[in-house]
């Protein structure tokens, strides 16, 4: 009887790909994955570092791990595992960790599946993590995240990406081709594009900063593949997001009109802490082209609340600056130290309770500007990708533009395209709609 292996992604979509990966390299091998749920041989564990919540669930991760299985095999990979290896192997139960280069080889590690009572550590300085591989997640049949690039030679104050992903490096054009048309001809109708830094594509593309392709090139190759429906980029760095790629999308066959700018404050003085790469200015030259040439473009926006040194003052330059961007929802981060980075030791610390009420007034703020750009868009006709699961009695769906819809359950329009009249929001804050004609795009 083979054995049993079972994951637990916790963190972003770019781990998500990876533990596919992981888990496609266990099946070559014979073992028979599992719900996390279920009783496994092998339970892996994909660790994220980005959030103070994520370190605490990886323990209740482990007890139930344990509770399936007490004498299985614990594995914990990821980015919490390259920073801080040791802690990890003292949690009770984990037998091994692995940092950023050995993930991709975990089988290597199985010779002994007895457990340990310490976790065995094999983790790499992380300037040794400097190859690429290559990864895809298929989530709910409906849309694939395809990794592109992996790592940030960014040193933003407040961020330990670099210190777990090491440097940025980037698959090659034809790798990701070949993933991009092996996804599709899986009948998956979304690619969303995933990676540390995704605007930096092509740097180490030949294991060093030398490169032939830049972001702009690989959306216009992917833009060529057959069999995509539809292509969207999951987050871009606004001084990488340059006028050109913008101006292609408009115009593209597949790219959709919806963006993810990571902004993370409106205040000059607060980006220039956090050593970003940019300033209000160019932030509002981005969005003010999206809106010129997609007028209908979702934008999404990352922000941080309370990082050191963010007065009141500040804060409602942030607030103001948001509320008069022509933006449609926020993902709002409130800021926790991080060993190991210079924000850490930085005065002006601003306290829990100031933090707290910061994020809930920018997710306030959030909720009215997704509800206005939804409003924005009833009367419209857009095409709806519909989603694989029956939600209390109804199935749910994205249009181009990331409007969410929803119309009582019908399993045949899972993973269907169709041209809709979005007609109300309902109490729920999800969008009705009536089909323009019943017969299926795609």
């Amino acid at each position: 009887m083979s054995n049993k292996v079972a994951f637990y992604t916790l963190g972003c979509k770019l781990n998500f790909s990876e533990t596919s990966t992981i888990a496609r390299s266990f099946e070559n091998e014979g073992f028979d994955r599992v719900d996390f749920s279920e009783e496994a041989d092998i339970y892996v564990i994909n660790t994220c570092s980005v959030t103070e919540n994520a370190d605490k669930r990886f323990k209740t991760i482990v007890k139930q791990s344990q509770k399936g299985n007490p004498d299985a095999f614990v594995i914990a990979v990821g980015c919490y595992a390259q920073l801080k290896p040791e802690e990890l192997a003292d949690v009770d139960g984990v037998d091994l960790v692995l940092g950023a280069t050995e993930k991709f080889k975990i089988t290597d590690y199985l010779n002994d599946l007895t457990k340990n009572d310490k976790g065995e550590v094999h983790s790499c300085e992380i300037d040794e993590a400097d190859f690429y591989v290559g990864s895809y997640a298929i989530g709910d049949r409906t849309r694939a995240f395809l990794k592109v690039q992996d790592g940030c030679d960014y040193k933003c104050t407040y961020c330990t990406i670099p210190l777990a992903r090491g440097i940025s490096r980037s698959d090659t054009l034809e790798n990701v081709l070949h993933n991009a048309a092996e996804i599709s001809s899986k009948g998956i109708k979304e690619i969303v594009l995933t990676g540390v830094n995704i605007g930096d594509y092509g740097k180490g593309e030949f294991g060093n900063k030398r490169h032939e392709h830049t972001f702009l090139d690989l959306v216009k190759a992917l833009d060529r593949v057959e069999g995509i429906h539809r292509l969207r980029i999951s987050s871009i760095e606004p001084n990488l997001l340059k006028n050109e790629t913008i101006d292609f999308v408009a115009k593209s066959r597949s790219f959709v009109p919806h963006f993810h700018i990571p902004l993370q404050s409106g205040s000059d003085s607060i980006l220039k802490l956090m050593r970003r790469r940019y300033l209000t200015n160019l932030y509002v030259e981005r969005i003010t082209r999206i809106k010129e040439v997609m007028p209908h473009a979702c934008i999404g926006v990352d922000v941080i609340v309370g990082f050191p040194g963010e007065t009141d003052e500040h804060f409602l330059e942030t607030y103001n600056f948001l509320n008069a961007l022509d933006i449609s929802y926020l993902h709002v981060f409130t800021y926790s130290e991080r060993d190991n980075t210079l924000a850490a030791e930085m005065d002006g610390v601003v306290p829990k309770n100031v933090r707290a009420k910061r994020s809930k007034m920018l997710r306030g703020l959030s909720a009215k500007k997704r509800r206005a750009f939804y409003e924005s868009q009833l009367g419209c006709t857009r095409t709806v990708l519909f989603e694989g699961e029956n939600k209390s009695g109804y199935i749910h769906g994205f249009t181009e533009n990331y409007v969410k819809v929803k119309s009582p359950w019908n399993p045949e329009l899972v993973n269907t395209l169709h041209e809709v009249e979005l007609t109300e929001i309902d109490e729920d804050g999800l969008v009705r709609f009536e089909f323009v004609s019943q017969s299926v795009m795609a």
